[in-house]
């Protein structure tokens, strides 16, 4: 007889059912909420982003400190005694001194070396000397310059406001006294702005280009030893000063035509110089083409037709008009006198008249004896 085995239902449906417990455990999904293991894989994701930019940071910063440590070493070199300006060579000189020249550059130079020198700046300095009107400068390697100079050439002797005598260019540039020695030009001139500006400089070039036209103009004519000086203050009514004996005259010659002005002023002093009011001459005008204005000064007399002294100008002087257009006409000087002198005639002949009249009344006057006393 066979025995049966009989398992419980209770078991067998336990153990499965522990195992589907175990499966559902083991497929059930992880929780999401986890920031203590999501962090560190943020950390490490944003390494990575970072990390191929680090070469270029590096080169930029390594670029950085590189220049920064050319520049200090350019800086220290350029400095260094081995550039200090040692030798100056000057060429071009002739009024200017060598040693000026060497003294502005040593001083511009001295806190940069001859390496790192402003060339440009140097040549400003050296063109405020007085003579100089241009410089070039170059380096010599390793401690020396090279300075040519180009001098501004003196052209007429100006009169300063304190008197005194010195030598300017052709741009009005006061260049240094006059000595002794050195031969005058034909005559100076005065007016020029003595102050150191922009406007200054360029009204003093324009009086300098008149300077040269009427001092061209007089030495084709010949009339330059006659003038002493020119007063250029008022470009529009330009004033000589004659020469010599006529040194007391001045001739206003206005803003053009210097050549054809003054000679024609000199031929009407010339006329008028044996006149009798001749030697009292003071002024010319001939600012006007048309006719010649004569000064007098105070102290000059006319005569009468008898050839004696009369009468005096006014005080302040006296001016008298010369037709230039006319020239058979009487000159106004004579017309002038010869009115003068008729209306000094008339006034004697009254003189006389009334002496006459009073004579005769005296004589027709019945004489009377004195009474006795007593």
């Amino acid at each position: 007889m066979k025995e049966q085995v009989i398992t419980p239902r209770m078991a067998v449906h336990g153990a499965t059912v522990a195992k589907g417990r175990a499966g559902a455990s083991a497929q059930r999904p992880a929780r999401r909420d986890r920031p203590a293991h999501a962090q560190p894989r943020a950390k490490r994701g944003s390494w990575r982003k970072v990390l191929p930019f680090v070469p270029l940071i590096a080169k930029v910063t390594l670029a950085i400190v590189a220049g920064v440590l050319v520049f200090a070493g350019y800086r220290a070199v350029a400095t260094a005694s081995f550039f200090q300006l040692r030798a100056v060579d000057v060429n071009g000189t002739s009024h200017t001194s060598a040693e000026d020249v060497r003294a502005v550059a040593s001083r511009v130079v001295a806190r940069t070396g001859v390496w790192d020198a402003d060339l440009s700046a140097l040549s400003a300095e050296l063109k405020r000397l007085p003579w100089v009107r241009s410089a070039i400068v170059s380096r010599v390697l390793p401690d020396g310059l090279r300075v040519r100079i180009t001098e501004r050439a003196p052209l007429a002797i100006f009169r300063t406001s304190s008197g005194q005598l010195a030598w300017v260019d052709d741009e009005g540039v006061r260049l240094g006294l006059k000595a002794p020695s050195d031969q005058i030009p034909d005559f100076l001139i005065r007016g020029l702005d003595e102050a150191e500006s922009d406007a200054a400089r360029a009204e003093n070039r324009e009086r300098m280009q008149r300077y040269a036209e009427m001092s061209r103009e007089w030495r084709q004519s010949g009339l330059s030893e006659r003038v002493s000086e020119v007063n250029l203050m008022d470009l529009r009514d330009v004033r000589a000063q004659l020469a010599g004996d006529d040194a007391q005259i001045e001739v206003r010659l206005g803003n053009h035509d210097f050549g054809s002005r003054l000679k024609r002023a000199l031929k009407v002093l010339d006329e008028q110089r044996n006149t009798p009011r001749g030697p009292f001459i003071t002024r010319l005008d001939v600012t006007q083409d048309t006719r010649t204005v004569i000064g007098f000064n105070s102290g000059a007399q006319s005569l009468d037709s008898t050839g004696s002294a009369s009468t005096q100008t006014p005080a302040g002087g006296a001016q008298t008009d010369v037709s230039a257009t006319q020239p058979g006409a009487k000159p106004a000087a004579r017309a002038n006198e010869t009115r003068s002198d008729s209306a000094k005639k008339s006034k004697k002949n009254d003189r006389n008249d009334n002496k006459k009249s009073k004579n005769v009344a005296d004589e027709s006057r019945p004489a009377t004896r004195p009474r006795r006393a007593g």
